[in-house]
């Protein structure tokens, strides 16, 4: 059979569980070749559903921007009206009443512009933070193959602070003091129309240089973001394996690692805070000195009597303003940039499409059957990141309801990937998988995989209680099932010793109990769960040969009136199987009962003399 891949095998790449690794590196999905002109505009899905406190803070921003262009208009009055010389003091004291009046409106906007803003950016990050995390759940293992966690991890925490900062702070003081800013100059080119007009003219040559500036800042903010986000990478991988790390006594080379990737990110941090302050630098030091000039134009204009110390004075503050404003818009232009960078990345992440997607019109399984009848027709599959080689090639077997059957053969025969297929981790490129007479392409993925229970050969135990950890198998189950369900995984005789019970806390990944007692609470994860369609990879290896007889006795009675599919390495724990399924190199080349097998003399037979012959010899009593 010719070992080429058909033309549909997805180009999404990722590594093989049953055999090697791939030769080419395949292409990770969240690499960006172009940085998009408008990042920012990516969160308007979350900005739009909050339309009226966006509003409301844009009106407080515009009263308190135009309640500070009003200072100007009242120091001129003060200048010009209270400090006259037939000015009493009454008018004296009215002008700075006006003052302290503008102070208090002033201080009121400012506030309520301030807890608006405040709440639209604590609101939309927690959204997003949200909408990416769960879009990631949803994401098929394939991606988590290539994709670094501490990477993913770092987009939720580093990225999301940095747009918080940005809508919530930076984005409300850049608007506020441009709408100053345009209300200072209008004000100047009102007061002097020609000397600020040619101020304008000068100021438009300020921004042909910050236009370059800014995008280096922009791409530096995403490349210093990437290189965080390897550090960060690092470390979650090394605090995973902290007993692996330390038994090779690798602390010092995994420091070394992480301090390289620190280096690095400090180094983009580094270039990039240059380039900010050269932007920041280049705008104040060009709008001041084009205002400042504009000024002493306009100081010359008092002292040859063309107009008054409090226009003057006006002038001097609106200038003031307007400089600050520029000086501020410097700054927030450079967290802009920064902040678009962060939603750069975000925004990709969740453009991140799964490679398992569903029909728009999915099969309506009408009920819940004891056991679930499973078939394979002529299903072929190809790993995306070995395309040249089959994980399976052309396999039929057909599993009916309560039947017990096993997945033997060589590591890289192709068991894990059947178990992959069937929860719809990968579509196969060919060929079709039917669950109770239904094609599970046309399921929802929650109805085919709620049918399903797996019991990994490494199991995975949350940071939380045994109580807990059980109760995730079915979240609506009493307390009661939770306890009958460890009974029957022979879980509960150890649960009940520790001082807690099925409160103790297990520690992150379990890391507080034993490998056997991990795998026992997995096994009763799944009986709590009571699928229909019970997976099980090699579920009693971590046991020792008490523990093992009593779990295969509890996995036997977990068995009845269901379907089961074991992968087996020891074949003593199959001999009762039937069918068992002998794969080799993905190809289905053996099926039946354990015996007819042996007799045929083929790959079952060896394997099965091997092991038994090494049985016998372990049990055989030493010579005295």
């Amino acid at each position: 059979m010719s070992n080429t891949p058909p033309a549909s095998v997805q180009t999404q790449a990722s590594a093989d569980p049953d055999g090697a690794h791939a030769t080419a590196p395949p292409q990770h999905p969240l690499e960006s070749k172009k940085i998009a002109a408008a990042s920012l505009l990516g969160l308007m899905p979350f900005i739009r559903p909050y339309a009226l406190q966006v509003g409301l803070a844009g009106l407080f921003l515009i009263l308190a921007a135009a309640t500070t262009l009003m200072f100007p208009w009242a120091l001129k009055q003060l200048i010009d009206q209270g400090l006259s010389a037939h000015a009493g003091a009454e008018n004296l004291a009215w002008q700075f009443f006006q003052l302290f009046w503008v102070s208090c409106a002033l201080a009121f906007f400012s506030s309520a512009r301030f807890y608006a803003v405040s709440w639209l950016g604590e609101r939309i990050t927690t959204d997003l933070r949200q909408a990416v995390y769960a879009h990631v759940l949803r994401q098929s293992p394939a991606f988590f193959e290539i994709t670094q966690t501490g990477e993913v991890l770092s987009r939720l925490s580093s990225d999301t602070t940095l747009v918080q900062t940005v809508v919530g702070s930076s984005l409300s003081i850049g608007l506020r003091n441009l709408v100053m800013g345009v209300g200072a100059l209008i004000m100047l080119v009102w007061t002097n129309p020609w000397l600020m007009l040619q101020v304008i003219a000068v100021l438009t040559l300020v921004v042909i240089p910050s236009v370059v500036l800014g995008r280096r800042v922009r791409k530096l903010s995403r490349a210093s973001q990437d290189r965080m986000a390897d550090a960060s990478a690092i470390a979650q991988e090394v605090l995973n394996a902290i007993p692996v790390v330390q038994s090779y006594t690798a602390e010092a080379r995994e420091s070394q690692r992480y301090t390289e990737a620190s280096t690095q990110s400090f180094k983009t941090a580094v270039r990039r805070v240059r380039a900010r302050s050269l932007l920041v630098g280049f705008i104040i030091t060009a709008t001041s000195g084009a205002l400042l000039w504009g000024l002493y134009k306009g100081a010359l204009a008092v002292m040859e009597g063309t107009t008054t110390a409090g226009v003057l004075g006006q002038t001097l503050v609106y200038v003031l303003l307007l400089a600050s404003a520029f000086g501020v818009l410097g700054e927030v232009y450079g967290d802009l940039l920064r902040a678009a960078g962060a939603a750069e990345r975000l925004i990709e992440l969740l453009n991140t499409r799964s490679a398992v997607t569903e029909v728009q019109s999915p099969a309506i399984l009408k009920h819940w059957r004891a056991g679930a009848h499973l078939e394979l027709k002529a299903v072929s599959f190809y790993y995306p990141s070995r395309p040249e080689k089959a994980a399976l090639q052309n396999v039929s077997f057909n599993v009916p309801s309560g039947h017990n059957a096993a997945l033997v053969g060589p590591s890289g025969a192709g068991k894990t990937s059947v178990f992959s297929l069937l929860l719809r981790f990968y579509d196969p490129q060919s060929g079709e998988i039917v669950l109770d007479g239904v094609p599970i392409k046309s399921m929802r993925l929650q109805d085919l995989r709620e049918r399903i229970g797996l019991v990994p050969q490494d199991p995975v135990i949350f940071s939380t209680s045994a109580y807990e950890n059980i109760l995730y198998g079915r979240p609506n189950a009493s307390k009661a099932e939770v306890m009958a369900a460890a009974k029957a995984a022979f879980a509960d005789e150890f649960i009940e010793q520790w001082p807690d019970g099925y409160g103790t806390f297990l520690g992150e990944r379990g890391v507080r109990i034993s490998g056997g007692q991990r795998q026992r609470i997995a096994i009763a994860r799944a009986i709590l769960k009571n699928p229909p369609l019970l997976l099980l990879d090699e579920a009693t290896s971590a046991l020792d040969a008490n523990s093992e007889r009593m779990v295969q006795a509890a996995l036997e009675r977990a068995m009845e009136d269901r379907t089961t599919l074991v992968i087996a390495h020891r074949l003593a724990t199959v001999k009762k199987a039937s069918p068992l399924l002998v794969l080799e190199n993905g190809e289905l080349i053996e099926s039946g009962e354990h015996d007819a097998l042996v007799a045929q003399n083929g790959l079952y037979a060896k394997l099965a003399k091997l092991q038994f012959q090494e049985l016998q010899t372990l049990s055989e009593p030493e010579p005295s």
